[in-house]
């Protein structure tokens, strides 16, 4: 993820149309001229094809081709049209339309709704699973919170491709859909769920992309508005459109064929939400006389990281696999990337936290290094291990920046200091545009030091660091640059979602990694079950599983780690096998799929650091654990919070308060004298677990999530003791019963 905050986004608006087009490569620069008629740019991962894009509209603009006004461009999240509308702000092509499907659909249902329908358009459904739940209830169904989710997920599924209730059924058969619940009975909760938004006059967000499609189909005359309005259309990832919005852009377009659309057939993730590569595939098809360009230049990864990318994809099958396209690395050699195999997940996880923690020691910024997992239940015991590490850490999806409330709190701030000038008794001291927003927000929680631990406080620290960095950097580019010019610019970047990086170690799931990159990638996790996923059944739903797999290794630059683990838990029976994916490319692996023989063979690294070493003392034994269950109700837990406690959220605590609250200030004790965060010792939810089981032997601490050998020797002795009701003196870390 390119630091938001680096000087060349602070860069100078080309003075001529021409200027607009230095610093392309050859294809890139034919994208930018192809200004008419049908374009079809297939862009490879790292390739540079926003840049291609953006650089095409604005030298469209600045050269009188394209009226700003006319140009609509969609893409599929907020944060991928803001990073458009920022670069052509910085391009000086002000005045085009760049949103989501969703946003234009959404402004123009709002604008004819009174034309079309009369009277004011239904409340927009924010979240439909509570909807859900109770289309659910009134077909006598109970749905947990996953159930729910799923069922949620199937509706939306059903809508984009444009699916009624009752066709439901024949369509999951036809497409040999893995459906949570009977398709009868799904059938049934949708058709309950539409009669509900009925009743209630609400809508919801595919309604917005169905609604202005039976608007734009039902009047020509709109239709016509719409397109005087919008005459030149570009789509990004256009691998991910759905049925639905594939229709929706037919009815934008109409009978005319300015229309550039981007994508990479081997990059579709999303077909469970509809997302098909075909229209991309079939766009020659469809207009024969189109413009098709290639890129193919990796600018972002080395030749190491590409190679290991082309490497997997060469071994895909179908027509998506056909399309692929094969990259050629523009950057100088780097290290190969490492392949390592655990005894088991914790240790996984811990070794993972020792090598961020080395790389961050090396230069390498946290904020440029991701752990990327198949699924965000995997997240838990990442987030442990870099809190034991002392590594700071965000999860991927949190509110956007210039929405969260000490930001908007800082932005009043500065901008109150800006109107009052050198009347404002903070800016006494302060010399220059950085000390000056020090000064300010210092009132609003920054320090020069951040605040120990995680959690809402450090959060809100990274927030305004974030906006301190972006102030030195800010008078870097642009030297004597006031308090006010800082002030105009952020709310230029709010209004565009172009928000500076919050430093941490990103984790998220390899879904929300897309359109995302950093110096150092590790993905996690890579076992067969996993990666493939164990319900992907079809063949096309495997090599969807491999595309997932290239676009997590494409998002590395320099460094890559691909780690798994052959158990879950440490003494458990190691019957795991790494993915299929890396047969005959990691070193030692045979194509055949057979798995590589134990030993320090093969280029591998077993993790032979102190903490493998650990996971295989026989001192305490572990017994093989299958499915966790909650100890009160006796349901299967799935949720990482849930497991460490050993029971569903809602069930009834048997938690021993008193232990819970000596085992609370032994924490506290033990954290000052290690001169480190409260949560490096234990994490509350650690600290509940072991109040709850008030374990008796090491046995029955080590299994409990959280603890694991190398907290077992260096606290085990202790908190023995107290769960025994024996007295302890804070002496640190060195297990010795200090009773």
């Amino acid at each position: 993820m390119t630091a938001a905050t680096h000087s060349t986004l602070f860069p100078q608006v080309p003075e001529t149309p021409d200027a607009v087009l230095d610093g392309l490569d050859p294809e890139q620069r034919e994208v930018a001229l192809a200004l008419h008629g049908p374009v079809c740019v297939l862009a490879g991962a790292g390739t540079g094809k926003t840049r291609a894009i953006t650089h095409r509209i604005a030298y469209g603009v600045r050269a009188g081709i394209l009226q700003p006004a006319t140009v609509l461009a969609v893409t599929f999240t907020n944060r991928a049209a803001g990073e458009m509308r920022g670069r052509l702000r910085q391009l000086g092509a002000t005045g085009v339309q760049a949103r989501t499907f969703h946003s234009a659909a959404l402004r123009q249902l709002q604008y004819f709704w009174p034309k079309a329908v009369g009277g004011e358009l239904p409340r927009l459904l924010e979240r439909k699973v509570q909807l859900v739940a109770e289309a659910a209830a009134r077909c006598e169904l109970q749905l947990d919170r996953n159930e729910l989710r799923d069922v949620t997920s199937e509706i939306e599924w059903a809508k984009v491709t444009q699916t009624v209730p009752a066709d439901y059924p024949a369509a999951v058969a036809k497409t040999q859909r893995d459906a949570p619940r009977d398709p009868a009975v799904l059938s049934q909760i949708y058709s309950t769920y539409e009669q509900l938004k009925r009743d209630r006059s609400v809508i919801d967000f595919e309604d917005v992309l169905l609604l202005t499609v039976g608007i734009l189909q039902d009047r020509s005359d709109i239709a016509e508005h719409v397109r005087g309005q919008y005459q030149h259309f570009v789509v990004d990832e256009y691998q991910d459109v759905s049925p639905l919005q594939q229709r929706l852009l037919d009815l934008w377009v109409g009978d005319r064929d300015d229309l550039c659309v981007v994508g990479d057939a081997s990059q579709t993730i999303y077909s469970f939400t509809g997302a098909t590569p075909d229209h991309l595939l079939n766009f020659r098809t469809r207009h024969p006389g189109a413009t098709v360009v290639k890129l193919v230049r990796d600018y972002r990864s080395t030749p190491q990281v590409v190679h290991l990318a082309n490497g997997l994809l060469s071994q895909a099958h179908g027509r998506a696999a056909d399309h692929r396209l094969e990259l050629v690395s523009q950057r100088e050699k780097g290290p190969e990337p490492v392949y390592t195999e655990y005894s088991d997940e914790p240790t996984e996880a811990e070794s993972t936290a020792r090598r961020i923690r080395d790389l961050i020691a090396a230069g390498v910024p946290a904020g440029e290094i991701a752990v990327l997992y198949r699924v965000n239940s995997q997240s838990e015991v990442y987030e442990q291990a870099l809190a034991d590490a002392g590594v700071p850490y965000q999860l991927r999806g949190a509110e956007r920046f210039f929405e969260r409330s000490e930001v908007r709190e800082a932005g009043t701030a500065l901008r109150g200091a800006a109107r009052a000038g050198r009347n404002d008794s903070l800016l006494d001291e302060a010399e220059g545009l950085p000390s000056q927003v020090r000064a300010v927000l210092s009132t609003k929680g920054w320090t020069s030091r951040p605040p120990a631990g995680s959690g809402a406080v450090r959060d809100r620290w990274e927030s305004l660091a974030a906006l301190v960095r972006l102030a030195e950097d800010f008078e870097t580019a642009k030297p004597g640059a006031t308090l006010t010019d800082l002030v105009r610019e952020l709310d230029e970047r709010a209004a565009a979602q172009h928000a500076p990086t919050v430093q941490g170690v990103t984790l998220a799931s390899l879904h929300s990694a897309k359109g995302l990159e950093w110096d150092a990638v590790f993905l996690v996790g890579l076992t067969e079950g996993m990666m493939p996923i164990a319900y992907a059944k079809t063949d096309e739903q495997v090599e969807e599983e491999r595309r997932l797999m290239y676009v997590g290794i494409t998002r590395a630059r320099v460094h890559l780690s691909l780690s798994w683990a052959l158990s879950r838990s440490p003494g458990g029976r190691a019957s795991r096998r790494p993915t299929r994916f890396l047969n005959g490319l990691r070193p030692g692996s045979a194509s055949s799929g057979a798995r590589s023989g134990a030993g320090g063979g093969g280029g591998i690294d077993r993790g032979t650091g102190r903490a493998a070493a650990a996971s295989r003392t026989p001192a305490v034994e572990r017994k093989h654990r299958g499915p966790v269950r909650c100890r009160v109700c006796g349901r299967t837990l799935t949720d990482a919070g849930e497991m460490k406690l050993m029971r569903c959220e809602e069930c009834p605590s048997d938690m021993d308060e008193a232990l819970y609250g000596r085992l609370y200030d032994w924490r506290a004790a033990q954290a000052a004298l290690l001169g480190q965060p409260d949560f490096c010792v234990f994490t509350e939810k650690t600290l509940m677990a072991i109040a709850e089981a008030v374990p008796s032997t090491e046995g029955e601490l080590v299994v409990i999530a959280g603890v694991g050998y190398r907290k077992l020797s260096r606290f085990g002795t202790d908190v023995l003791a107290i769960c025994a009701g024996e007295a302890v003196d804070g002496e640190p870390e060195d297990g010795v019963d200090q009773t």
